[in-house]
């Protein structure tokens, strides 16, 4: 999921939401070193219910149970252990964007908007390779391939998410909740965080979910039955945080994700939406594999892109599963509310 605003943030970003790290991420960050600093925030004693709205429940199958055991984490988690390893070797550069790419033989010249406080400066460097991990409305992308209505696959599914402040009354702190199949709203626990709160619903109309307030959104989509007391208790939640995302859900389908000196790397180039809980671990894998085929192929950029997005395409391929119809590919993608 993006953001509204292209344009990069000045400091690193907070701990972000709810992330399974399935065998494919853990493998790869084990091959990263980096493995054990990601951690695992899974709580052995949660248990996850089923709520009705009128507050009966049952015991059901929380996100910890689902084959393959996926540790329980933060987006947070994973940008910290790979800050730490690479921030003593590589110069990170904060509120800066790039708005042209000018790719030849030599390599590729960014043009890159800078802004410091109220100091706003332009300038263009060369570059060797340039890497869009940017995201699902990727400005790499953008610039070098074409308009996100090329490539952003409509799933005419809205999500929402936020950290709890407060869990649900009634409930363990490390209890998850699963109310309204169909409608689903989820609750994640954590060993030592507050719980992740995530709502999703269907709708016909993404447009019409924009227009207004999210919270107004979701109680649309949530009514016109009385909310219950559980289901009440998150809305507000999410009404109240200071901080969320409000989206649609699209994933990304490109022929390529290459030239010959610009790669697309994780959601820019194959989101595969939370939707598949591969996003994270399949982000790492795709640039654990490019950092391999880099080095394997010295001084031959163009022939490392060739191989790694053939050896990466049947792969993500499998896990997106069958392309949709040509005529859903041009439907206008929404931007994120975030706040």
């Amino acid at each position: 999921m993006g953001a509204r605003d292209r344009r990069a943030g000045p400091e690193r970003r907070a701990a972000g939401y709810f992330i399974g790290l399935f065998e494919t991420g853990r493998a790869t960050a084990k091959r990263m070193g980096i493995l054990d600093a990601i951690g695992n925030r899974t709580d052995p004693t949660s248990i996850t219910y089923d709520v009705e709205r009128d507050g009966r429940r049952r015991p059901g199958m929380g996100y910890g149970d689902l084959p393959g055991g996926p540790r329980l984490i933060l987006r947070g988690d994973i940008e910290t252990a790979l800050y730490g390893t690479v921030a003593p070797r590589t110069e990170i550069r904060y509120g800066t964007t790039p708005t042209a790419l000018d790719e030849h033989l030599a390599g590729v010249d960014v043009t890159l908007h800078t802004t410091a406080g109220e100091d706003v400066a332009e300038t263009t460097e060369r570059f060797d390779l340039v890497i869009g991990a940017d995201g699902l409305r990727s400005t790499v992308r953008r610039l070098a391939f074409g308009t996100d209505s090329r490539f952003m696959r409509p799933l005419h599914h809205i999500v929402a998410a936020t950290t709890m402040k407060e869990p649900v009354p009634g409930y363990r702190p490390q209890d998850g909740v699963l109310a309204e199949p169909g409608r689903s709203v989820w609750t994640f626990p954590f060993t030592d965080h507050q719980p992740g709160l995530l709502f999703n619903y269907r709708t016909d109309d993404e447009d019409a979910q924009f227009r207004r307030p999210p919270v107004e959104s979701l109680r649309a989509a949530f009514g016109p039955e009385p909310v219950g007391p559980v289901l009440g208790h998150l809305l507000r939640q999410f009404e109240q945080a200071e901080d969320y995302i409000f989206d649609s859900a699209h994933q990304i389908e490109m022929d390529t994700w290459h030239t010959d000196r610009i790669v697309l790397l994780g959601d820019a180039a194959w989101c595969l939406t939370l939707y598949s809980s591969m996003g994270a671990s399949t982000a790492m894998a795709g640039a654990d594999l490019l950092g391999t085929l880099l080095q394997r192929n010295p001084g031959n950029t163009p022939r490392a892109l060739r191989e790694w997005d053939q050896k990466l395409r049947p792969f993500m391929t499998l896990n997106r599963g069958p392309p949709a119809p040509r005529a859903c590919r041009h439907s206008s993608p929404r931007p994120a509310r975030t706040r």
